[in-house]
């Protein structure tokens, strides 16, 4: 890796913790330098704005995300029941620390942005999670009867929801209190329960004992 390469890295993972724990709106460009112990002047040699620098981390949380996945899909030793666990872990591990309030800050501040990770999930689920169901299908552990383009879209509305704050806003107070546990645990639930649905028995036992 190249200086420049090693120096914009360190920038994005200080940039990207500090949009996690403030939210992008709170994040300054100073908080950013500070954390680096760099000047600001330097900072924006390598990248012009506050921006560019969300857009650039969420860029990698994509592309760590269809990585890990792809692997997981890919490998031949790994049970039909141990994939559909181990994409839930990686989707949790890396969506699931990002706060609401950064998402809330996406839609207001970073619409483009919101609108490419949306679009990302939507043909991610599209793509990866329907090539899972096809597989547990072909080998029976899927029930026949599921409709797979229906539950590629319950998956990705419900991965999208969970973290679209104005979805939730929707329901009464009562409801919105009952979940507030944290992102990784209500989307590991959420989706948990869609997989526990479409799964024969067989399947469901490995899927909760694997």
């Amino acid at each position: 890796m190249s200086k420049k390469a090693s120096v914009e890295s360190k920038i994005l993972d200080a940039a990207y913790k500090l949009f996690l724990e403030k939210g992008y709106r709170h994040t300054t460009m100073d908080d950013i330098a500070q954390m680096l112990g760099m000047s600001k002047k330097t900072l924006y040699k390598y990248y012009p704005g506050k921006l560019e620098l969300l857009a650039a981390s969420f860029e990698i949380t994509k592309t760590k995300l269809t990585a890990k996945i792809e692997a997981i899909l890919e490998n031949r030793y790994i049970s039909f029941p141990l994939k559909l666990k181990s994409t839930l872990t990686v989707m949790a591990s890396l969506l699931g620390p990002i706060n609401p309030e950064l998402f809330e800050d996406l839609r207001e501040y970073a619409p483009e942005i919101w609108e490419d990770l949306t679009q990302y999930i939507n043909e991610s689920a599209h793509i990866r999670f329907k090539k899972l169901l096809e597989q547990g299908i072909s080998e029976g552990l899927v029930r026949p009867s599921v409709n797979i383009h229906l539950v590629v879209m319950l998956y990705a509305t419900a991965i999208q929801s969970i973290l679209d704050p104005r979805f939730t806003g929707q329901f009464p107070e009562e409801i919105q209190k009952g979940v507030k546990i944290p992102p990784s645990d209500i989307y590991d639930q959420a989706i948990t329960i869609i997989y526990n649905g479409i799964l024969t028995d067989e399947a469901r036992n490995e899927f909760a004992n694997g």
